[in-house]
C-alpha cells in the first residue's frame, strides 16, 4: 500500500481473517494511505473467504471497490486457513476483473521444524489420504498445488544452504510453481503488474478431483477441524511464564495465533504477536500512549501531552490504552489447552502490585525486536 502511494498507482485491498478479531485489517487500516482514504480497503472477518459465506462477502466487497473507483490492482489477503480452489473458480467466472497471481506464503522455519525441510510433507499428505483424513496438511499441500507463485518466508532463520532443499521438495508437489525467497513477504509493486492471467487449464484436473471433497467443506466457516479462540485482557504478560507456555504447549496443532500485546518488562511498546506452527515472531509496532505520557523523556510538547491525556481519559482499561488482543486458531483438541496456558501468563493482582512498585521481572525474550517499515 505504501509503494502504491509513493508511485501514485491506484490500488485497493481486501483483507480476510477467520477470527472475529480482525488483526490484519487493523494493521492495514492503520497505514496512513488507508487512513487518508478508507474506501480503498474492505475487511472480511469471522469466516474463511473460501466458504459460501466468504464468497458472498468477497463478491460484495469487490463490487463496492470497483464502483467507488477504477483501481489498477486489487490485492486480496486471505486467511491462512483459506482454500484457493473456490476463489479460483469464482474469479474464472467474474468478468469484471482478471485473476493474475495466486501467491502462497510458506514459512521456511515451519517446514524445517515440522517437516524436515519439506521432506516429510508428501508422506504426511499420503498418510492422510490413506486414512481419509483432511487437516491442515491437506490445506498446505493444496495451497501449493493451486498457487502460481510460492514465497518462502523467514529464509534468513533456517540453516544456511537449506533453502534449495525446501524449494526442491516444493517443486515435487507443484513443478510449475515459481518459487522465491522473501523476508517479511515484501515484493515490488511493479512485479505484480508483470503477471500473466492465471492459468486455469493447469489446475482443471485438480478442480475435478477436489470439487466433491470441497463441496462438503464449503458450508463450514472454520474448516479442517479448526477452532478459534479470542483472548482479551488489559493486563500485561509475565515474560518468563509466556516463554515457558510457548515452549511447553505450542506445536503444529496450533495452526496460527496473532494479535497485539504487551509485556510488563516492556510497558512502553505495543507488540505484535505472530505465530505459525512452532515459529513465533514478536514485532514492535509502536508505542502505547500511556507509555509516552509516563516517560519523563517523551520529547514532545506540553500541548501534545495534553492531547494524549484526553485520549487516554476515554480508555476503559486499567492501564490506559495498553491491552492484549490475541486470536488463536488450532485443532479443536489443542486450541483450548494452549489458550488456557496463555491466559495463565497474565500478571496476577499480587504481581501487578510488584510491577507498579518497580520490581524487575525475568525476561528471556530477545532484546532486539523487529520493527517492520513498509
Amino acid at each position: 500500500m505504501a509503494q502504491s502511494k509513493k508511485k501514485e498507482i491506484p490500488i485497493c485491498a481486501i483483507v480476510n481473517d477467520m477470527s472475529e478479531l480482525d488483526v490484519d485489517g487493523e494493521l492495514i487500516g492503520g497505514m496512513s494511505i488507508v487512513e487518508e482514504n478508507e474506501q480503498i480497503m474492505e475487511s472480511i472477518h469471522s469466516c474463511v473467504l473460501s466458504s459460501k459465506q466468504g464468497i458472498k462477502k468477497l463478491d460484495l466487497a469487490l463490487n463496492k471497490l470497483i464502483s467507488r473507483q477504477e483501481p489498477e490492482l486489487i490485492i486480496i489477503e486471505t486467511s491462512g486457513s483459506c482454500h484457493p480452489m473456490p476463489l479460483i473458480e469464482y474469479f474464472k467466472n467474474k468478468n469484471q476483473v482478471k485473476l493474475t497471481g495466486v501467491f502462497a506464503l510458506v514459512d521456511s522455519l515451519m517446514l524445517s521444524h515440522d517437516y524436515e525441510y519439506g521432506k516429510g510433507l508428501i508422506p504426511a499428505m499420503q498418510k492422510n489420504m490413506a486414512e481419509s483424513k483432511r487437516d491442515t496438511v491437506n490445506l498446505l499441500v493444496e495451497q501449493i498445488l493451486f498457487c502460481s507463485h510460492l514465497l518462502l518466508t523467514k529464509s534468513d532463520r533456517i540453516e544456511e544452504g537449506k533453502l534449495p532443499t525446501i524449494a526442491g521438495y516444493v517443486q515435487q508437489i507443484n513443478p510449475y510453481v515459481s518459487t522465491h525467497s522473501v523476508q517479511f513477504g515484501k515484493l515490488t509493486i511493479e512485479s505484480l503488474f508483470d503477471l500473466e492471467e492465471y492459468n486455469y487449464h493447469k489446475v482443471s484436473k485438480l478442480v475435478t478431483e477436489l470439487k466433491p471433497v470441497l463441496e462438503e467443506e464449503e458450508d463450514k466457516d472454520r474448516p479442517y477441524d479448526l477452532a478459534t479462540r479470542v483472548i482479551k485482557d488489559d493486563r500485561p504478560f509475565h515474560p518468563q511464564r509466556l516463554w515457558d507456555a510457548c515452549h511447553n504447549y505450542l506445536d503444529k496443532r496450533i495452526y496460527r495465533s496473532k494479535g497485539f500485546f504487551w509485556l510488563c518488562t516492556r510497558d512502553k511498546h505495543s507488540l505484535l504477536w505472530n505465530q505459525a506452527a512452532g515459529s513465533i515472531s514478536l514485532e514492535l509496532i509502536g508505542s502505547w500512549r500511556a507509555g509516552v505520557v509516563e516517560d519523563e523523556d517523551h520529547g514532545i510538547s506540553d500541548f501534545e501531552i495534553e492531547q494524549l491525556k484526553e485520549l487516554l481519559a476515554k480508555e476503559t482499561g486499567r492501564f490506559g490504552d495498553r491491552h492484549c488482543d490475541l486470536t488463536v486458531i488450532g485443532g479443536k483438541g489443542q486450541v483450548d489447552r494452549f489458550t488456557d496456558a496463555l491466559k495463565a501468563c497474565f500478571l496476577t493482582d499480587e504481581e501487578l502490585d510488584l510491577w507498579k512498585n518497580g520490581y524487575q521481572f525475568p525476561d528471556p525474550w530477545p532484546k532486539k525486536l523487529v520493527k517492520v517499515v513498509s
